[in-house]
This record gives structure tokens, C-alpha cells and sequence, in this order.
């Protein structure tokens, strides 16, 4: 079946009303579209994943904002440049840290580069906490998160080891994603 745009609006419609169905749909017609534009930027498949699913979560959060005056994969497209420079943003932040000549020696001056017991405790809490808000996720959406996550698979290895579609292993680890940030900010 040929997919036209009166199709296209009408599961937009129904993705504004909350339809999951719809959402799967948008999710699949303009996954590759905006894959392909921002692998072509960024040259990495991982960040290119991580961008395309905050793109189709930021979309599908901000739905009803979107002017259909415009084209729905235009706005993803938008939507994928912004996340990519927030990414960037956030890199860049977090390599270059202005720094004094006197920091900079103090920098290079430590003899240990390991993290303290302190810092060991700190993170051991932190996952703990982390690992929590987790088991409050259905077993299917617990599942997505450890494997990408903790277990650093592709899309493509969890696919095949869930024996699922790929779009459905996005889809499901969009959700979680977005499940698990509702609970840890405790809505």
C-alpha cells in the first residue's frame, strides 16, 4: 500500500490524541529519513541512534505543537538538528573545562588518578538507586534498558536476541526511557 499524506496527517491526528498505534506508524515511515540525515552528520551509528530516538521522544511529547502547514518529517528533521547541537553542547561542556594555569598543574599533579573510596561509595549508591527506579519498569521495558545500557547492545543485537521487530525494540526503549524519567523525577 502506497503511503500518502492524507494518511500521514490522519495518524498525526490520531498521534495527537494519544494513539500508540499512530506513533508506531510516524516511528516507522520517517525512522529512516531522519536516521540517514543525521548519520550523515554525525558519522557515528551509535550517537545517530541516541539522537533519532530523543528526536522521535521530543516529537511525540511536543505533538500537539506541530503546524501541519509544515512537513511532519521537516519538523523531525528540526527537531534532530536541535538534539544533535544539545549533544554536542553537552560534550563539548564536559571535555573543556576552563582551567588556570595553577588548576592546570594542580591537575596533572595528582598522583593518583583512581576514584577514591568516597567517590567508589558515591557511585555504588547512585546505581543502586538507579537499578530501584528500574525494577518499578515492566519486566519487557526492564529488559530494554539492561541490555542497551548495561549490557551496551545494538538496536540489531537486542532485536535478534528478544526476537523482535527492530522498530519495536525502538519503540519499547523509547518508552522505557520515558517511563524511567517520569519515576526518578517522581511524577
Amino acid at each position: 500500500m502506497e503511503v500518502n499524506s492524507v494518511i500521514i496527517q490522519e495518524n498525526i491526528e490520531k498521534a495527537k490524541k494519544g494513539d500508540q498505534v499512530a506513533f508506531t506508524f510516524l516511528l516507522d515511515f520517517f525512522w529512516n529519513e531522519v536516521y540517514g540525515f543525521m548519520l550523515k552528520r554525525t558519522e557515528n551509528e551509535t550517537d545517530t541512534e541516541d539522537i533519532v530516538i530523543e528526536t522521535f521522544a521530543k516529537a511525540f511529547d511536543k505533538i500537539a505543537t506541530y503546524n501541519p502547514e509544515y512537513g511532519f518529517n521537516t519538523w523531525l528533521i528540526a527537531i534532530a538538528k536541535n538534539v544533535h547541537i544539545d549533544m554536542l553542547r553537552k560534550k563539548k561542556s564536559s571535555l573543556f573545562i576552563e582551567m588556570n594555569d595553577e588548576e592546570d598543574h594542580q591537575a596533572y599533579s595528582v598522583a593518583d588518578e583512581s576514584n577514591s573510596a568516597e567517590d567508589e561509595l558515591i557511585i555504588e549508591q547512585n546505581l543502586a538507586q538507579l537499578l530501584q527506579y528500574i525494577k518499578q519498569l515492566k519486566p519487557a521495558y526492564q529488559e530494554v534498558i539492561q541490555m542497551r545500557y548495561f549490557q551496551e547492545m545494538t538496536y540489531q543485537e537486542m532485536a535478534e536476541q528478544i526476537d523482535e521487530p527492530l522498530n519495536n525494540i525502538k519503540i519499547k526503549l523509547l518508552r522505557a526511557k520515558k517511563l524511567l524519567a517520569e519515576i526518578i523525577s517522581g511524577k
